[in-house]
C-alpha cells in the first residue's frame, strides 16, 4: 500500500472477532443502501446512495478476526468527472489485538489525494470509520454521520 492511500485507524475495547462482526455488518454502519453480503470470501454487495454514488463490492480476501479486503468491482459517482474513480480499488481492514482491546486499520488503496474527490471520501471515510463503525463496535449501533441533501 502507498502512504499516500488514504488510512485511519480506531482502538477499541472490544475482541477482534466483535469487531470483524461488525465490519462485515455493513448496512449498520455504511450510510446508504445496501443490498447483498459481506461475511463470506466472494460475497458482493452493492452501496448506493442513489443518484450519487454507486458501487459495488466484492470480498477477495477474509481471514477471520484478522483482515478483511473488498474489491470495487463496479463505479458510478456521479459527482466527478470520472464517474469510474473507485474502480478497482481496494477497502481494507486490518485487524490486530492489542492490550485492552483490537485495533482496527482501514485503508482504501487507489483512494488518493490525486483524485478528484479525494476530500469528500477521505472525510466520509473518517467520519463513518471513526464514529460509525466504532459506535457498531463499541455500542451495537452505528450512527449517522452524513447525508446528502
Amino acid at each position: 500500500m502507498s502512504k499516500r492511500d488514504y488510512t485511519t485507524s480506531i482502538t477499541v475495547p472490544q475482541s477482534s472477532e466483535e469487531v470483524f462482526k461488525a465490519i462485515c455488518n455493513v448496512a449498520a454502519w455504511w450510510q446508504g443502501h445496501i443490498t447483498g453480503n459481506a461475511d463470506k470470501l466472494g460475497d458482493e454487495f452493492v452501496y448506493a446512495m442513489e443518484p450519487h454514488h454507486i458501487t459495488k463490492q466484492q470480498v477477495v480476501e477474509l481471514d477471520a478476526n484478522k483482515k478483511i479486503t473488498w474489491l470495487v468491482t463496479e463505479s458510478k459517482i456521479n459527482f466527478v468527472s470520472d464517474k469510474n474513480e473507485w474502480l478497482n480499488t481496494k477497502i481494507i481492514f486490518d485487524i490486530e489485538e492489542v492490550d485492552g482491546g483490537t485495533k482496527l486499520t482501514f485503508t482504501h488503496q487507489g483512494l488518493l489525494p490525486s483524485i478528484e474527490r479525494y476530500g469528500g471520501c477521505s472525510n466520509a471515510w473518517t467520519a463513518l470509520i471513526e464514529k460509525s463503525l466504532y459506535s457498531l463496535i463499541t455500542t451495537g449501533k452505528g450512527v449517522n454521520v452524513f447525508s446528502l441533501t
